[in-house]
């Protein structure tokens, strides 16, 4: 195990920044998952770390030692890329052995190495095979292995799971954290799915525009997001934004929702007189009588297996999504109904930078 440390690094490509100022330290042992959109600059950050490319500004340290002008097969650090990268012409039994092969280990040595990480992954019965014979979830399982084979300190996973099945991903969502914890190694994960990213990490890291906006278990980003921005990419559907300008009352803060006056709480206070954006997840929307809640009309509802969404419209227009058991539906179209949700689930968002204001936010 190896404790990571990333200072203020910075990278840029023909004068355009793609990272800057991303810093990070991991504890031994821990998964962390690099997550954000695409093109925010994921894979360019493993890349650094990994010394295959170099970078502008910063350190890297693993377990206090700088590493940042060390070669790349010095650095006691393990990849896997999202594409597999398996030698075409080699076996799976010698992709998995390279690493080892570099270092010039041979004989039983070696054998045992790879055996012991292809058991783990479950794929001892296909070392044999080209590249060309493994299905993808195989080549998967043997680019792992090819990272896991070194024992490095620290591994990097370039979305491995994004170019498998539905399938096997799910399946590979269970069955990695603990393959991962059971390698000893201190993991950086990338991945641009939310799901996968809350059912690996340890942490959380949230990568946009080149910075990291947020760093935090999976239950505290969902649950208290740093920003509007975050909040929006975590959640299918999606969070529910909603228009309003918080205000003192007699018990503390209130809004104003179509009909309803909705109390907050004293504190949200740091919101009033702030333009500001309520967030409800939808799982935490009830539908009931058009009595005592927000009074809406039911536009649409979409069936989703075991959940049913529903697309409401309140009476000054504004569009609610609401997410709940499909035994629970009892909403149809164009009916009227009352919306109803916990002051305890209410996130309040700056309307001018997207920044969370009020309880929980340090605001």
């Amino acid at each position: 195990m190896a404790r990571l440390e990333l200072k203020a690094l910075a990278k840029s490509f023909k004068g355009n920044a793609v990272l800057s100022d991303i810093s990070l330290s991991t504890a031994q042992g821990e998964i962390v998952v690099i997550f954000g959109p695409s093109g925010t600059g994921k894979t360019v950050l493993l890349r650094l770390i990994a010394g295959v490319d170099d970078l502008d500004r910063g350190a890297i340290l693993v377990d206090g030692r700088d590493v940042t002008d060390v070669a790349p097969d010095r650095r006691d650090i393990g990849m896997a890329f999202q594409n597999f990268a398996l030698f075409p012409h080699m076996s799976a039994f010698d992709n998995i052995a390279s690493p080892l092969t570099a270092r010039r280990m041979n004989g039983q040595a070696m054998r045992d190495g790879v055996m012991g990480v292809a058991r783990m992954l479950k794929i001892d019965h296909v070392l044999d095979h080209a590249p060309r014979e493994l299905s993808n979830g195989q080549k998967q399982r043997t680019a792992l292995a090819r990272a896991l084979a070194g024992s490095p300190k620290i591994l990097l996973l370039d979305d491995p799971l994004r170019n498998v099945d539905a399938k096997l991903r799910y399946e590979m969502r269970l069955e990695l954290p603990p393959l991962l914890k059971q390698s000893g190694a201190t993991v950086l994960y990338v991945t641009q799915d939310y799901k996968e990213a809350m059912a690996l990490a340890d942490r959380i890291a949230v990568l946009i525009d080149g910075r990291f906006v947020q760093v935090a278990s999976s239950e505290e980003i969902y649950l208290n997001p740093a920003s509007v921005r975050v909040a929006r990419l975590f959640g299918d559907p999606t969070i529910n934004l909603i228009e309003v300008v918080p205000r003192e009352s007699a018990v503390g803060v209130a809004v104003s929702i179509g009909n309803k006056v909705l109390e907050l709480g004293a504190g949200h206070r740091a919101a009033v007189g702030r333009p500001a954006l309520l967030g409800v997840r939808p799982e935490a929307m009830r539908i009931g009588a058009p009595n005592g809640g927000i009074a809406a009309r039911v536009i649409a509802v979409t069936p989703l297996n075991e959940r049913a969404v529903t697309l409401l419209k309140t009476q000054d227009g504004q569009e609610i999504l609401a997410s709940q058991p499909a035994q629970d539906r009892t909403a149809e179209p164009d009916s009227d109904v009352g919306i109803h949700f916990d002051e305890k689930d209410i996130l309040l968002f700056d309307q001018s930078n997207g920044a969370r204001i009020g309880a929980g936010a340090g605001a």
